[in-house]
């Protein structure tokens, strides 16, 4: 069945999502499923029109289910947790659409959201939608010059933030942060609509500063405004970005028929269950997954603003998942990494009861099997890990359990999804054979609600992901196709190393490294050697509890990867650190540990979620001998 639904969606791809159209409420009807008349750009459903919000929420209050919970608010850093209908939510989002009116936003205008995990922040991404203005949530807390950064490329008539965001051990105040941004852009925002949270009270600026409450006290509740479907939604700034800014650019109609079509065929949810996407509303996941996905579909869907660990314990996610009922969980292998090395034994799940739980997607960065088998073992359910990047909104490659559940291969992402032409092509742009490493990339035009392009920059989206591979867009990954059509993603294309002339991905000796019976967390770069050409330095991070001597775990490290990797792999050093530098999606900073490791010059990445983890990552390589730079400004 699974097969039959990938080759209708490459043969006949038009037929196919003209058929998942039939999910979106369209004020008028397409002239055409996609045009493809200036290649290598593609649009989907040019002519039709309609509007997000109302296929996010009114839609559904007119069909009757108004008083079904849209909004699960669970918050155990205020100690607090709200409900919120779909009437509700479409009170909330008209009348802050009127406030956004009253203010002078308008159709295609850009508003920057800058806000916490909290239902306000949906309401103001919705209401953007409502008046077909065009939404840029920025990461709450980001540093004020990555901020002004965004400000400067999406020159917003107005943006949205709140007075501050909350984490386990500090409250993060917003506003000097935007107040600094702002000095800092070229570009003035007209007004800011500040929400004052009862932890801080903002200092508002005359002229400029509207409080929230202010704002949506003297408007009026504002229709639905009808847009184009190849009319830009949003724009979703890719983590770390520096210098030439990249800013995703998402169309209106193939993102509502894409996610919608999404929710049931690979998530296998029907409208009415919990769905909880277990990450933030500033980057992709929370985008498609928090707010639009579960929303057009009808589920209820769960904000969490709280941690895998430490809020309180890593029992965390299974009381939310026990208390408000959650048929589908989707997260960051990060996360479970995290959970399995304060509790490895899974005690705390045993506490809670999860059979409502049916299944755990993971995403976000290569989960390796040892922490797959380890969920599933703990939980009983299916774990699926799948891939997809902010470029693409959704799923490349998944098992999708609503199409046909197939078997899970652990460490392996599943078959490519219906719409996506997957392939690993070697340097000349090839097929490589199955099982041959090479770079993965998908045949075009890619399918609805992936990107239509860069915020102003159509050379830079050339360059960028279409230009090394002509006809494909290039995914930045590597890895390899089984015989069975599995996706293997291995790491990024700039961690495939060379040593000694072999090709080696940095992903298949973290999967012997995870493997070992005390590490809880690994990650290896390829560091420079005048010999070998590269060599693989491993860094490991133990579960909670081990006391063993570091040197002979290495050992048996060591060992593990020469024994099911290969003496070609020449794996002869790691060393044991307390926490791995990622991103505050989860995603592990390897290129910068590498640059570190050969003595380049570095910067602290704006996504860092750590910067002393980095610090320690480099005190530990300075201990066995390699560089360690002061990192710039």
């Amino acid at each position: 069945m699974y097969s039959e639904k990938h080759r209708s969606s490459i043969e006949d791809p038009q037929q196919f999502w003209a058929q998942a159209a039939e999910g979106i409420h369209w004020d008028k009807r397409w002239s055409r499923v996609l045009d493809d008349s200036e290649k290598p750009f593609y649009s989907w459903f040019p002519g039709g029109r309609l509007n997000t919000c109302f296929n996010a929420v009114d839609r559904h209050v007119d069909g009757g289910r108004g008083e079904q919970t849209a909004i699960i608010h669970d918050s155990p850093l205020t100690n607090s947790q709200r409900r919120i209908s779909y009437a509700e939510l479409l009170e909330a989002v008209a009348l802050f659409a009127g406030a956004l009116a009253d203010h002078g936003v308008e159709k295609g205008d850009r508003v920057i959201i800058y806000m916490p995990m909290i239902p306000e922040a949906i309401v103001a991404v919705l209401a953007c939608a409502r008046l077909g203005a065009v939404h840029s949530v920025v990461f709450g807390g980001f540093a004020a010059n990555e901020l002004a950064t965004r400000i400067d490329d999406a020159l917003p008539k107005l943006v949205v933030s709140a007075s501050c965001g909350i984490e386990p051990a500090r409250i993060v105040e917003y506003k000097p942060l935007l107040d600094q941004a702002i000095e800092l852009a070229g570009h003035k925002p007209r007004h800011c609509i500040i929400l004052q949270r009862p932890q801080v009270a903002a200092k508002l600026l005359p002229e400029r500063d509207i409080d929230w409450n202010d704002a949506v006290a003297s408007a009026q509740r504002h229709d639905c405004v009808i847009v184009d479907a190849t009319d830009p939604l949003y724009l979703l700034y890719t983590s770390g970005t520096t210098g030439q800014p990249k800013g995703i650019v998402r169309d209106n109609g193939g993102h509502a028929v894409a996610l919608h079509w999404s929710m049931k065929n690979i998530y296998n949810v029907d409208p009415g269950e919990v769905y909880w996407a277990a990450s933030d509303i500033g980057w992709v996941v929370g985008h498609s997954y928090i707010i639009y996905g579960p929303l057009l579909h009808g589920n209820t869907t769960v904000l969490f603003e709280g941690k895998p660990v430490g809020t309180p314990d890593a029992g965390a996610f299974w009381r939310v998942a026990a208390e408000h009922k959650v048929a589908c969980m989707f997260t960051a292998p990060t996360a479970f990494r995290a959970i399995k090395q304060r509790d490895p034994g899974g005690e705390l799940i045993a506490q809670h009861d999860l059979s409502a739980l049916r299944t755990l997607f993971l995403a976000g960065e290569r989960c390796d099997p040892d922490t797959l088998h380890w969920a599933e073992n703990k939980l009983g359910i299916p774990v699926i890990d799948h891939w997809w990047q902010t470029e693409t909104g959704w799923s490349i490659a998944a098992n999708c359990l609503g199409i046909e559940m197939l078997p899970v291969k652990a460490g392996s992402v599943g078959p490519a999804a219906p719409g996506w032409d997957v392939r690993a092509l070697d340097s000349q742009g090839r097929d490589v054979k199955p099982g041959d490493v090479g770079a993965i990339a998908c045949k075009l035009p890619l399918p609805p609600g992936s990107l239509t392009g860069l915020w102003q920059a159509p050379e830079h989206f050339r360059t960028a992901y279409l230009n090394a591979f002509p006809g494909y867009y290039e995914t930045g990954d590597a890895g390899f196709i089984d015989e069975d059509g599995y996706i293997h993603v291995m790491s990024r294309t700039d961690d495939v190393i060379n040593v000694a002339g072999h090709r080696l991905s940095t992903g298949s000796i973290e999967e012997v490294l995870a493997a070992h019976r005390d590490v809880a967390e690994c990650a290896v770069v390829g560091v420079v050697d005048e010999l070998k050409g590269q060599l693989p330095l491993g860094f490991l991070v133990l579960k909670a509890g081990v006391d063993r001597n570091h040197d002979d775990i290495v050992a048996e490290c060591v060992k593990m990867v020469r024994d099911q990797v290969g003496p070609v792999a020449v794996f002869k050093r790691a060393v044991v650190v307390t926490r791995l530098p990622k991103t505050r999606s989860g995603k592990i900073l390897r290129s910068t540990m590498r640059k570190i490791a050969d003595g380049e010059d570095y910067r602290f990445p704006a996504t860092i979620e750590d910067p002393a983890a980095l610090e320690e990552v480099g005190t530990a390589m300075k201990s066995i001998g390699y560089a360690n730079p002061s990192a710039s400004e």
